[in-house]
């Protein structure tokens, strides 16, 4: 399990996360039970990291609240935004406490919503919480010349 004042730090940074007019137009909900838990793998098409980790985090757009500013950009656009940038505050936040996260983007949105009970929110991102069971090898990346255009810092 995950001490809960590991558990109300991750939620505290990810509660500073910028957000578009800073309207934090997201809510987040934490799933501990495990009947739950099997829900969102089933929902995550069987990803079973899911289950096997104590907490899953569920980061959901709330478009309504970032409309009342922002119309459909802000439906559409910026409340995703705000629900990911919270999402990666939390995740760094847990990695900094020793935990290990895995980003769950691959999700039926219907089902996911029917588990956590949430009317009107859009389900973007889960991700599992918990104590890694071993140190996985680091994933190749691209070649930063790949992705970064435009002027690059110069090294001597």
């Amino acid at each position: 399990m995950v001490e809960e004042d590991k558990l109300k730090s991750i939620f505290e940074a990810a509660n500073l996360a910028p957000s578009a007019g800073n309207l934090q137009a997201y809510q987040v909900y934490t799933v501990k039970e495990e009947a739950k838990r099997k829900a969102l793998t089933k929902a995550a098409y069987d990803q079973k990291f899911i289950t096997q980790a104590p907490i899953c985090l569920v980061f959901c757009a709330d478009p309504e609240r970032s409309a009342e500013r922002y119309g459909k950009r802000g439906s559409e656009l910026y409340c995703v935004q705000d629900a990911t940038i919270a999402g990666a505050f939390a995740m760094l936040a847990a990695a900094d406490l020793g935990l290990a996260t895995v980003w769950i983007g691959d999700f039926d949105e219907d089902k996911v919503r029917e588990v956590i009970g949430a009317q009107s929110a859009r389900p973007v991102a889960m991700f599992a919480v918990g104590y890694a069971a071993e140190e996985p090898q680091p994933t190749p990346r691209k070649a930063i010349e790949e992705i970064f255009h435009g002027d690059f810092p110069q090294t001597d």
